[in-house]
């Protein structure tokens, strides 16, 4: 399935673009497990790698790392750039997903 494909789908997709450089990257990771035990099948989560997909850190002009998107049926719903806390990341989700 390609990047374009997953993002297009019916089900949200919060996109998590890292570098694995990146220190609050890192600290991102587990946050998205929990948030992904939370939130279950009602999301897709998926990491892009900004070094090794740079075209898609262009197309939604990623300027730092973290950066969350959400998407569905392609379109953006929200985006945040640094370390987002779980409460908080599930909340925004929650705002679009219910």
């Amino acid at each position: 399935m390609t990047f374009n494909e997953i993002i297009n789908a019916d089900k949200p997709v919060l996109v998590d673009f890292f570098a694995t450089w990146c220190g609050p990257c890192k600290t991102l990771a587990p946050i998205l497990i929990d948030v992904k035990k939370e939130m279950g099948e009602a999301i897709t989560i998926i990491k892009v790698d900004v070094d090794k997909s740079a075209q898609a850190a262009q197309q939604y002009q990623v300027q730092g790392v973290p950066t969350l998107i959400l998407f569905k049926n392609g379109k953006i719903l929200w985006r945040q750039s640094g370390l987002v806390p779980k409460a908080s990341l599930i909340t925004a989700i929650k705002k679009f997903i219910i």
